[in-house]
């Protein structure tokens, strides 16, 4: 996409021209991708990217743009006690983190300034904020003796499921090209399901982030929060088996 007609905003463009341009330089939805992160946080992206585009900034600055809001919720989790107000600002910090999170790839490909220290620095910052979040949660609980210490191995083993998950899913994305195989980002082909963009809320991102929201009602936001982990964890377990399997088959000798 390098010198296309995409690089570098065009003389006074209208931010919606910007934004049109934005949406034709885009890749398909994945068929397996979760409601909220699909419908919602997509779309925010695609604003923020608008943005940004005209604001000059680059994909990294973006990405970065996103961490800070991240962390800035993972560091009230541990400083505040739970509060509804706390809820709803982690919650905040959180979906607009998620929102630039989204937006720095959109940008990426609007301009045509993709590279490997770019994705690199994109599945750092996931990476860090997958488990430091659960952690976050865990140590302030602990500190302001929020709940009983038993609950605390829900976090715990939030934090274990959320960083294998993350890490089979960049493995097997990789293995995935270098065997020839579909990469997970591109999905199978056919039109985007409705009911399993439903069914797989529990393991969306951005459902993860509306749960903190919860937070001044404990009894809620911990049966919310189990039920996630637990649904979290089936999903892995089940896609566990069908990435070992597959990667057997692509492996194998012809």
């Amino acid at each position: 996409m390098t010198g296309s007609a995409l690089d570098g905003p065009a003389p006074r463009e209208s931010y919606g021209a910007t934004l049109r341009r934005l949406t034709a330089a885009q890749k398909p939805a994945a068929r397996s991708a979760p409601a909220y992160s699909r419908f919602v946080n997509r779309r925010i992206g695609r604003y923020l990217a608008a943005w940004a585009y005209r604001a000059g900034l680059s994909p990294n600055a973006v990405t970065a743009i996103s961490a800070v809001w991240t962390f800035a919720a993972v560091v009230l989790l541990i400083a505040l006690p739970a509060s509804w107000g706390l809820g709803a600002g982690v919650a905040v910090l959180l979906l607009v983190g998620y929102a630039f999170d989204s937006a720095d790839g959109q940008l990426s490909r609007l301009t045509g300034r993709s590279s490997p220290a770019g994705e690199w620095l994109d599945h750092m910052v996931d990476a860090t904020k997958v488990v430091s979040m659960p952690l976050a949660l865990l140590v302030g609980f602990y500190l302001h003796g929020t709940t009983s210490v038993a609950w605390l191995v829900v976090p715990l083993l939030s934090a274990v499921v959320s960083s294998v998950l993350f890490f089979g899913m960049i493995l097997t994305e990789q293995l995935r090209r270098r065997y020839g195989g579909v990469p997970l980002a591109e999905d199978l082909p056919g039109r985007p399901s409705w009911l399993r963009a439903v069914l797989v809320l529990p393991m969306d991102y951005g459902v993860l982030c509306l749960s903190f929201v919860l937070l001044g009602w404990m009894a809620a936001f911990q049966v919310v929060y189990t039920v996630i982990l637990i649904a979290t964890a089936l999903f892995l377990l089940a896609a566990a088996v069908r990435w070992f399997r597959e990667l057997r088959t692509e492996g194998s000798p012809s």
